[in-house]
């Protein structure tokens, strides 16, 4: 009989192992990185072995026995230990937390039975080990070159590829791929992008160049079911490929030898709830680990990889051209919209080049970043306007739906037929927002297909996918969509990008805002001219409507200049000693009432001092209140991340000691503040 002490990490709060006795029957040990089903508390759970015993720091008699090890499961590797180890230790949670969400929860919660069935049905997909790439078009110079890099590149060699929007980026992802398959038959690749919208595109273009490839694909809105069987192919070295949201990041690929992130800009990567982590940052390290290549592909990359770049930490790899010949980048105009007045939201030059686009059966997409009818509905009689009971923000118009909804806490109501404190019955909408820009192009352009993506129009499984089709099928004149339609989709038809609205991101006291807007309006820009200009069609457009022409901002995305761009940018942080030059946590804390939450910050930031750390006083956030709960936050600082990263340890540790109803949280290397 085998007997020992098994150490495991369960997915709670408390920020420890915990031990079990074991004392198998057939005299084999369990092995570190299996799971292992523990009574905690009232209920029976998954843990993860993390470590074997001979003795344990408590009596032997009060440990409890672990039921059972899921035998079924190869051990998660050493190296994929240290990744959640690694995780927990930087973003200060524990490894339970980290580690037990990044397996699938069928894995954890189903039984022995219908585990066994599940691993059977994944051995009876076929495997066909045939890695011949398959359609390899030819590449220009520069895409030559940065895919000969990126595939023939041994060892931890972080790239950055800097490509215009258009210039190909994916087709070299693809034949560096093919290049790694080649050499390491039996590796695995992992290629991240930012949102699930943008998976079926890439995952087409996946299977048609590798069809004798396993590809697995990991993301939020796979059943659970579907994800477990995925994870599985991943965990066992069967999925040669592997493709996902930033989850991903966190898969089982014990065979990993390349790393793909695209869009590696994007805020996307960052989970903003629970393990607030940068599948970026966590995708960097874990090539470091591995010594593997990794590259991170951008039109407009973040300002921290732009820095790396620049400072030789990151080799720069460019993309100055379209991948196709005679696909020239857009060229951009700004309409004044205090000369030229809009009407229902569009300037007559706008709706001059939209009629333009349709008598020659071209596409064009308005893009607002702005869901809804209209951001808010007002009085004019006595100002009322339609703020939500439970947040400090406002009430949004949904005028198909007839409601009025909030989009932070969910709160929805009928529009009110009158004023509810003066009875005025005349009602107006303000702003607006992707359904009323619908509705206005309907009028005008009656004869016109035009069809709207954003969050809402797409809720149910499908239908952003479904749209899409639409859309590269040419049934559409006229698109209009959010961010959804902003980046990594290749409409060959449109040759028209509207911007309505982006000046609002100019006055945000997010000192990211204009890093943002710049990148999402280039992406946006981007959409427009990606195949070749038909004999007698119309030159690849972008037209911003602004109130504010000669800003800087506008000034270099007219002239496709991020290059100056974030070199200003780089120089204004570093004399304002803002990130990349300094590094930040930010502390928040939730309560009933704003005043317990000041207080509660007031008190952590004095239970502790650190040489080189800077604690700013607590301040209520921009989004105060959100469903009843009033919110503040408390900004650390240190030029050094080792210094801040001590610190924090030992602040936790204090502020885990501290007894108090207020519910608080750390985010490390925060982007909204």
């Amino acid at each position: 009989m085998a007997q020992c002490i098994l150490k495991i990490a369960l997915d709670t709060p408390l920020n420890a192992v915990f031990d079990y006795r074991w004392e198998g029957e057939d005299g084999a040990l369990p092995q570190v990185g299996q799971l292992a089903l523990v009574p905690f508390a009232r209920r029976e759970v998954v843990g993860l072995i993390v470590g074997l015993a001979e003795h344990s720091d408590v009596p032997v008699e009060k440990l409890k026995d672990a039921l059972a090890v899921r035998g079924q499961l190869s051990p998660l590797t050493a190296e994929w230990l240290a990744l959640a180890g690694f995780a927990a230790d930087y973003y200060q949670r524990p490894l339970g937390e980290v580690a037990l969400p990044g397996i699938p929860k069928n894995l954890r919660v189903l039984t022995t039975v219908a585990l066994d069935r599940a691993i059977k049905k994944l051995g009876k997909l076929e495997d066909k080990h045939d890695h011949t790439p398959l359609n390899m078009p030819a590449l220009n110079a520069e895409q030559q070159a940065a895919a000969d890099h990126i595939g023939g590149a041994l060892g931890y060699q972080p790239a950055l590829l800097y490509g215009v929007t258009g210039s190909g980026k994916t087709e070299v992802y693809l034949q560096a791929c093919a290049q790694v398959l080649a050499r390491e038959p039996e590796g695995q690749i992992l290629i991240l992008v930012p949102e699930i919208n943008l998976t079926p595109q890439l995952e087409g273009n996946i299977r048609a160049r590798f069809p004798g490839v396993m590809l697995a694909t990991l993301h939020s809105s796979l059943s659970e079911g579907e994800r477990m069987l995925h994870w599985l192919a991943a965990h066992q070295g069967r999925a040669r490929i592997v493709l996902g949201t930033r989850l991903a990041v966190l898969a089982s690929l014990p065979r990993l030898k390349l790393i793909v992130i695209d869009e590696e800009h994007d805020p996307s990567y960052k989970q903003q709830e629970g393990l607030r982590y940068s599948a970026r940052d966590l995708a960097v390290w874990r090539a470091w680990q591995l010594k593997i290549p990794i590259v991170l592909g951008s039109a407009t990359p973040s300002l921290e990889s732009w820095h790396h770049a620049q400072g030789g930490r990151y080799r720069k790899l460019e993309l100055r051209e379209r991948a196709v010949k005679s696909a020239v980048l857009p060229k951009v105009k700004l309409i004044d919209m205090e000369r030229d007045k809009p009407r229902d939201g569009l300037t007559s030059q706008l709706v001059a080049a939209l009629k333009l686009r349709m008598e020659r059966g071209e596409q064009s997409l308005l893009f607002l970043n702005r869901r809804g009818y209209a951001p808010v509905i007002c009085c004019e009689s006595c100002g009322w306007i339609s703020d939500c009971k439970r947040c400090t923000s406002f009430m949004v118009l949904h005028k198909p739906e007839h409601r009025l909804r909030c989009h932070h806490c969910s709160l929805e109501m009928r529009i009110p037929r009158h004023c509810p404190t003066c009875g005025n019955i005349d009602l107006q909408p303000v702003g607006r927002g992707t359904q009323r820009v619908e509705e206005g192009l309907q009028a005008l352009f009656p004869e016109a297909r035009i069809l709207r993506i954003d969050a809402d129009s797409t809720r149910k499984k499908g239908s952003a996918q479904e749209a899409f089709d639409t859309v590269h099928r040419g049934e559409v004149d006229i698109l209009v969509g959010t961010q959804m339609v902003a980046k990594g989709h290749d409409f060959k038809k449109l040759t028209l990008v509207g911007i309505m609205n982006p000046d609002t991101a100019l006055f945000s006291q997010d000192y990211r805002a204009s890093e943002r807007l710049f990148a999402q309006l280039m992406q946006v820009a981007g959409r427009a001219g990606r195949a070749a200009q038909v004999e007698g069609g119309s030159p690849a457009e972008v037209l911003i409507q602004t109130r504010y022409t000669q800003h800087p901002l506008y000034s270099a995305v007219v002239n496709h200049d991020y290059d100056h761009f974030a070199s200003a940018l780089l120089a204004e942080r570093k004399q304002a000693a803002l990130p990349p030059y300094l590094f930040q946590a930010l502390l928040r804390a939730e309560a009933p009432e704003l005043a317990t939450a000041i207080e509660f910050l007031t008190l952590a930031r004095d239970c502790r001092q650190w040489e080189g750390v800077t604690l700013n006083d607590p301040i209520p956030m921009t989004m105060t209140r959100v469903h009843n709960v009033d919110r503040a936050q408390l900004l650390v600082e240190s030029a050094s991340r080792p210094v801040l990263q001590a610190f924090l340890k030992e602040w936790m540790q204090a502020l885990r000691d501290t007894k108090t109803r207020v519910k608080w949280s750390l985010e490390v290397d925060p982007l909204d503040i």
